[in-house]
């Protein structure tokens, strides 16, 4: 009896030391990815603290390697002892701030608005174009992302410079809102198309339009698969380079464009390209931890639907 007693709890231990073995060996493999991601993030703003000789030495730990300075925010009159003070660089900094917030929250609500009616439309009704099905107009519609951006430009450079709208916030809002739709609707595609027929026949059945069933019955349900598609626009759009270079100069220049000038005759600025690299992703980070919460509580809403 005494040795079936002692076996089992040699089994229970070599169970928990599996166990323990195997947690171990998960956490420690998210943590180690935790790091990879993070640590960019970690060099960007760590690098805007930086001194030139400091850049040099590939020094990484702050009070550890270098002692942290405030060079890279002095440059663009962010630093404790400018922010109250009259700067050239800081007010140019907010212009573009300000052109950036306005061009990507823009376009990325219009693609979700417009994405979000198109995926419906695709999701529950019929279409026939020439030879084109529900399928074909899909994948058309994916397909716009394999034209790398610098075929569009000398059409879009020539489009824009006869309608006028060369260093505008609205050219870009509307070209930004054609990159990223054909992303808004293949995410609200899929994410309509798991919601059952049943609740919009219901609705109908119950005396709403098919517009009001849309409104009142599948919008709360897929407001998660919204929200994704709203955070991955806004990042996409936020960053992107390519276009806001060639179609702007003055008026509606980007940050990634501000990022891209710091360079002179003495060569980069590393310190004062991480700092405003730090200061770029900052809104993005909050977005990200803000709709988060948003995206849980979305999906609660849509479970008890």
């Amino acid at each position: 009896m005494s040795g079936q007693i002692f076996h089992d709890g040699e089994a229970d231990l070599a169970h928990r030391a599996k166990w323990w073995t195997g947690r171990a060996l998960i956490y420690g493999a998210l943590a180690l990815w935790a790091f990879i991601c993070l640590f960019p993030i970690f060099w960007t703003l760590t690098t805007s603290f930086k001194t030139a000789p400091d850049v040099m030495k590939g020094n990484i730990l702050p009070w550890w390697d270098f002692r942290p300075a405030w060079l890279g925010w002095r440059s663009l009159g962010l630093s404790p002892e400018t922010i109250f003070e009259e700067s050239t660089v800081r007010e140019e900094f907010l212009k573009r701030f300000l052109n950036s917030l306005v061009t990507s929250v823009s376009a990325s609500v219009l693609a979700v608005i417009l994405g979000s009616l198109a995926a419906y439309g695709l999701s529950r009704f019929a279409y026939r174009f020439g030879p084109m099905r529900n399928g074909d107009i899909s994948f058309f519609f994916l397909s716009q992302l394999i034209l790398p951006p610098v075929v569009l430009a000398l059409p879009f450079l020539v489009l824009y410079r006869e309608l006028g709208m060369l260093d505008t916030r609205i050219g870009l809002i509307l070209l930004y809102t054609l990159t990223v739709l054909p992303i808004v609707i293949w995410i609200m595609r899929d994410q309509f198309a798991a919601i059952p027929t049943e609740l919009e026949e219901a609705a109908l059945m119950d005396g709403l339009s098919i517009w009001g069933a849309f409104a009142t019955i599948i919008l709360p349900i897929a407001l998660p698969g919204m929200v994704a598609a709203l955070i991955l626009s806004l990042v996409l759009t936020w960053n992107e380079y390519f276009f806001a270079a060639l179609l702007t100069s003055t008026h509606a220049n980007t940050l990634p464009v501000m990022v891209a000038s710091q360079t002179g005759s003495q060569g980069i600025s590393w310190w004062s390209m991480a700092a405003l690299s730090a200061a770029s992703i900052a809104p993005l980070i909050l977005v990200g931890i803000l709709l988060e919460r948003f995206i849980i509580r979305g999906m609660a809403a849509g479970a008890v639907k």
